[in-house]
Formats: C-alpha cells, sequence, structure tokens
C-alpha cells in the first residue's frame, strides 16, 4: 500500500540539497564581494583592484608615467589593468563556484547559476 513513498523520500532529499545549495549560494555571493583580486599593465606601472564580483575598488598609477606626449599610452595601460582585474576576478569567481560544487558532489566545472 506504501510502496509508492519511496520516492517521496528521494524528492525529500533533493529537497533538501537545493535548499543547501541555494544557501551556499548566497554565502558565495557574500564571499565574492569580500575577496580582492589585482590586474596589473605596464609591468605594474598600473593596478586596478577589484572584487571577486568584478566591482572595481582601487587603481593604482605609477607618477612616472604622467607625461602629456603619453596621454594614450596612459589610457591604453589603465584600460588593460582593469580588464586583466576583471578576468582575474570571473576566474576567482569560477574557483569558489567550483569548490561549492564540487563540495555537493558535483562536477568542480559545473556551470552552477549565478
Amino acid at each position: 500500500m506504501f510502496k509508492g513513498l519511496g520516492g517521496m523520500g528521494d524528492m525529500a532529499k533533493m529537497m533538501k540539497a537545493a535548499q543547501e545549495m541555494q544557501g551556499k549560494m548566497a554565502q558565495l555571493q557574500e564571499d565574492l564581494k569580500g575577496i580582492t583580486v589585482t590586474g596589473e599593465s605596464g609591468a605594474g606601472l598600473v593596478k586596478a583592484t577589484a572584487t571577486a564580483k568584478g566591482e572595481l575598488t582601487a587603481l593604482d598609477i605609477d607618477p612616472s608615467i604622467f607625461n602629456s606626449d603619453d596621454k594614450e599610452v596612459v589610457e591604453d595601460l589603465i584600460l588593460a589593468a582593469i580588464k586583466d582585474a576583471q578576468a582575474k576576478a570571473e576566474a576567482r569567481s569560477r574557483e569558489e563556484m567550483g569548490k561549492i560544487a564540487e563540495s555537493m558532489g558535483l562536477p568542480r566545472d559545473m556551470n552552477l547559476p549565478m
């Protein structure tokens, strides 16, 4: 009479796992705000710091590059440093997501929704 209830136990486990993953994802979103990465260009003359969520938080420019004749070069270096920081932020975010997936028995490279 209660043979069909075995599936309900599996469903309850799946729901619990989904809730657990949702909680871990929410925590990860908060954690990513506190993780910082630094992108560089021009052999470190320009450095951009961002959170692992990709929010730019600081820009450090070596004063030796300020010369009005090199305005375009400086602009290119700044852009390159920001792009480097954004790429590192994305990589760090994927790394952290992989840790969560792995802790739940999923493949590390599985794309979890953010």
